[in-house]
């Protein structure tokens, strides 16, 4: 579940909220916690694969000529 929220820090750059969301989960991932793995490492494995393809979408549309009309993917 995204924890985008008004009250955070303002991210200027593109696709900040979903960046922080993806930084937060694995930091709180089971892998980093408990296992002592780098977050590297966990994306790598697989953890938090939803916020990944959301973060890829958004920057491969921030590549996309239709996003002038469209708009960002993610939030």
């Amino acid at each position: 579940m995204p924890k985008y929220y008004e009250d955070k820090e303002e991210d200027g750059r593109a696709c900040g909220g979903v960046r922080e969301d993806l930084r937060q989960c694995l930091l709180e991932s089971p892998c980093v916690l408990q296992e002592n793995k780098s977050p590297k490492q966990c994306l790598r494995e697989g953890h938090c694969r939803s916020l990944q393809v959301t973060f890829f979408a958004c920057k491969r549309s921030m590549l996309d000529t239709r996003a002038r009309f469209r708009g960002r993917k993610g939030y």
